[in-house]
């Protein structure tokens, strides 16, 4: 019997997805705004969210999580000293989608997916 698994596979392998999240997740924080599609911005922004209160928390533990996440100890640095004080007394929500429209290419639907101030 089937069972039902929660988030968008995308037609790819589950080694795949995780790199593939990992990576917009990275680039996300890094550069605070990406432009990828709908289905992929739904399952990452989750993702991102997650980092940055794993930044709000502050603590060692928290800091080897996001490690083991996110690419690059850079960035790590970056959602743990800059982000996490920009969001101190945010109770969440930290990114925003805004729609661009259908891709050129093969008709996407197009989105922007940004870190709020």
């Amino acid at each position: 019997m089937g069972r039902k698994i929660s988030g968008r596979k995308l037609a790819r392998s589950s080694g795949y997805q995780r790199a593939m999240h990992r990576n917009l997740v990275t680039d996300l924080l890094n550069y605070e705004k990406i432009t990828t599609t709908e289905a992929r911005a739904k399952q990452v922004r989750g993702l991102a969210e997650k980092m940055v209160t794993l930044g709000k928390e502050g603590s060692l533990h928290s800091r080897r999580q996001a490690l083991t996440f996110i690419f690059s100890k850079k960035v790590t640095d970056k959602v743990f000293d800059e982000l996490a004080t920009r969001y101190a007394e945010r109770p969440g929500g930290y990114t925003r989608i805004t729609k661009l429209g259908p891709r050129q290419g093969d008709g996407a639907a197009m989105v922007q997916l940004e870190l709020v101030e």
